[in-house]
């Protein structure tokens, strides 16, 4: 089948094509990119889709979601196993409406994504490619407390990782800031989770938006770090240098900021309905100065050459999912171009993943892992809400407001 749209974005964060066709084969992968009639010419047997005035792209990858988040909800009490699994799966798959072919959870019930990928492998689930942890790390009454492991000491942090990982475990995810700038885990503990997860061959991530615990799990080697809301440059350029990668979830700060805000004008006292909104209400006067740490930072961070990773982190009951598009939305309001964002959400991703040899890029030889938009993504990030069509291997997942998340069907 040959693909066809007006643009094309490779998603190295600087091609743009013009005029490009896709031939995808029968295993799911890009067997040749090149311009439409020469590719048109020699394969003149095969299907065509065209797309016209659109722009194909590399399918998204949102590096910090939460599919089983369903703390948040009003009536948590309903949700039993079963609830919560159906909870995270309609979550997963929302993400084909957004373009969103990878995720990487970073933090949902013990061995719920697991469960969710072995579902996928049989056949009985059409989702998102998922990497995961299994849990979050954070310290006795650190945050996260009562939603994630709670651990002390650095035999007991190395105990957790290694069940963690005999679980199933991609990746490991530890919490040491809150809203303050009180780090939680001590220096060493954080190097003794950084060390046995190399030591195991695990990459982990690290919850970490304020000083000094922003600089401490720099030091300790972290793979990401989550947030980093406060970060300064000099910390920027040595994460650079470290090959350590940020995830800022801008939209995350940026929401809670003015959702919290317009509650207080509207409620007059009254207490929101949304437990998690009732815990992030008495934080108000936090999220105003990240929002602004983001708003007049990011781009002089970003120009550090530092990695930068898309993610979302939205658990707000009510809140959008998977609004990856906005986060693309605000990092180039604050001085990226569309490509250079689409980045964030393409071969930076595969990278850090380590699957840059089978998605991230528009490039013959990988996953036909592909998005298409109306309109000229290079010239408006906004193209991002006008989903065409969302291939998942080769196969359509999404396509003219239809989710296939049945028996997905190839592309005719």
């Amino acid at each position: 089948m040959i693909l066809c749209a007006e643009y094309c974005i490779t998603g190295d964060g600087k091609t743009v094509l013009k005029g490009q066709a896709a031939l995808l084969d029968e295993e799911g992968k890009i067997r040749e990119l090149g311009p439409r009639e020469e590719i048109l010419s020699r394969f003149p047997e095969e299907p065509v889709k065209d797309m016209g005035e659109a722009t194909m792209l590399p399918g998204l990858c949102d590096m910090h979601v939460h599919l089983g988040y369903w703390f948040s909800q009003p009536d948590g009490f309903n949700y039993n196993e079963y609830l919560k699994a159906a909870f995270a799966i309609q979550h997963a798959q929302a993400a084909f409406e957004r373009g969103i072919t990878s995720v990487r959870d970073m933090t949902s019930e013990r061995k719920l994504c697991a469960t969710l990928k072995l579902a996928e492998e049989k056949g009985f689930l059409v989702l998102p490619r998922i990497t995961h942890v299994d849990n979050g790390i954070c310290m006795t009454g650190g945050h996260g407390h009562g939603e994630v492991a709670e651990v002390d000491g650095p035999w007991e942090i190395r105990k957790e990782i290694r069940r963690q990982i005999r679980d199933g475990a991609e990746w490991v995810k530890v919490l040491t800031t809150h809203r303050t700038h009180t780090p939680e885990f001590t220096q060493e503990e954080l190097n003794t989770a950084v060390e046995e997860c190399h030591r195991r061959g695990v990459k982990c991530g690290v919850h970490a938006g304020t000083q000094p615990g922003i600089q401490m799990s720099i030091d300790a080697g972290f793979d990401t770090i989550e947030h980093g809301t406060f970060m300064t440059v000099e910390q920027a350029r040595q994460m650079a240098e470290n090959g350590q990668a940020w995830t800022p979830t801008i939209l995350a700060y940026t929401y809670l900021y003015e959702v919290c805000k317009k509650a207080l004008e509207e409620s007059a006292g009254k207490p929101a309905g949304d437990p998690t909104m009732q815990t992030e209400l008495k934080n108000y006067e936090y999220f105003e100065p990240a929002y602004k740490a983001y708003r007049d930072h990011f781009k002089e961070l970003y120009d550090t050459g530092v990695t930068v990773l898309a993610g979302t982190d939205m658990v707000v009951c009510g809140s959008p999912l998977l609004p990856l598009d906005q986060e693309l939305g605000y990092m180039v309001k604050y001085g990226l171009t569309p490509v250079q964002a689409i980045q964030t959400a393409t071969e930076n991703p595969a990278k850090v993943l380590g699957v840059e040899q089978q998605r991230g890029l528009l490039k013959e030889g990988l996953d036909a892992d592909i998005l298409v938009v109306g309109g000229d993504l290079s010239q408006d990030i906004t193209r991002l809400q006008d989903v065409r069509l969302v291939l998942l291997g080769g196969k359509t997942v999404y396509e003219d407001g239809v989710r296939y998340v049945g028996t997905s069907r190839m592309v005719m």
